[in-house]
């Protein structure tokens, strides 16, 4: 069993910090503390698979069902990326036949995709990150095996997500193309934004971070993890849990790169998805939807998605979905 979560963990993108600790690096012990201070675990009963999925009550959806007014529909999702390189390893795969039945012909395809990592858009189960030998609510991790997790898999979001997205464009508020790689965001960073729209981020609320990382990669081309993105630093979660988000997602990792936390590659990650129980979407497309935020002048939409229903999975790609 050690060996299958060896290998599971094997396919999570590296999240290398490449410097030495620095003065203001955040060790071990404080990080503990910090994810005693942020669990979840209980919250919703010691049977629960839901985490803040639990917040999206009928009320927030039906809240968030008025915020359609023009009939917009935006994808959050970058293509599917079928060319192998440096920067996707795991390419999608995508091959397509063509069979005759009778007097009929029919086409058909077959897919296959490793979407863990920095290329493909995708949402994280619960079932993604181990805290300890435990997932979250308490859930051991022996519960993983060969055919994907006995607890907390992705098929526990069948009815999909459906409630207030709030796009927070970072790039747009400090006034840039991009964050460069490396530039973290904190709470206060989060509080100042909302200072300046008028929007406050709350209960049930589904929260997309946009860096700016697709218009470095056009300007600059793409970039490894290892050499540091910009993305939340780890302390965010105690704001996350103060405010009751339900959802976290960004166009990159949602984790800044190096994280400024000792000896770990993904601290957010780690603090969000085995802590507070919160499902988090990576490597979003949000440009269209940022463009779309200033045409308007409006920071707030419905946000609905829908994984795939694979019993035990560590998640699925996505196409979510902002609707204005």
């Amino acid at each position: 069993m050690i060996k299958v979560i060896i290998a599971a963990l094997a396919c999570i993108p590296l999240y290398a910090i490449s410097a030495e600790p620095g003065p203001k690096t955040i060790g071990r012990q404080q990080f503990e503390q910090w994810f005693n201070e942020v669990s979840n675990w209980g919250r919703w009963g010691k049977d629960d698979e839901l985490g803040t999925l639990n917040l999206i009550t009928p009320q927030v959806k039906i809240k968030a069902a008025g915020l359609v007014r023009h009939g917009i529909t935006v994808s959050l999702s970058l293509d599917l990326n079928k060319v192998k390189s440096d920067y996707n390893p795991h390419p999608f795969e995508h091959t397509s036949s063509v069979a005759r039945v009778g007097s009929q012909s029919f086409a058909s395809d077959r897919y296959a995709v490793e979407y863990h990592g920095a290329t493909h858009s995708h949402i994280d189960a619960l079932a993604h990150v181990i805290h300890q030998g435990k997932l979250y609510n308490g859930y051991s991790a022996h519960f993983i095996g060969l055919s994907g997790s006995g607890k907390l898999g992705i098929h526990n979001m069948k009815d999909g997500i459906f409630t207030r997205g709030v796009l927070v464009d970072m790039a747009w508020f400090r006034g840039v193309d991009f964050l460069e790689l490396g530039d973290a965001i904190a709470a206060a960073d989060l509080e100042a934004w909302e200072a300046k729209t008028g929007i406050t981020i709350g209960t049930g609320d589904a929260l997309l971070v946009r860096t700016g990382r697709w218009e470095r990669t056009r300007q600059l081309g793409p970039s490894h993890l290892t050499d540091g993105a910009a993305g939340l630093h780890a302390s965010v979660a105690k704001w996350l849990k103060r405010r009751d988000v339900a959802v976290l997602g960004a166009d990159g990792g949602n984790d800044v790169i190096p994280s400024g936390i000792e000896g770990m590659q993904a601290p957010l990650h780690e603090l969000v998805l085995a802590g507070l129980g919160m499902p988090v979407l990576d490597s979003l497309d949000l440009d269209a939807l940022a463009s779309e935020a200033l045409k308007h002048e409006r920071w707030e939409f419905l946000f609905v998605a829908a994984p795939l229903r694979v019993e035990g999975g560590t998640g699925a790609p996505l196409n979510p979905l902002a609707v204005f």
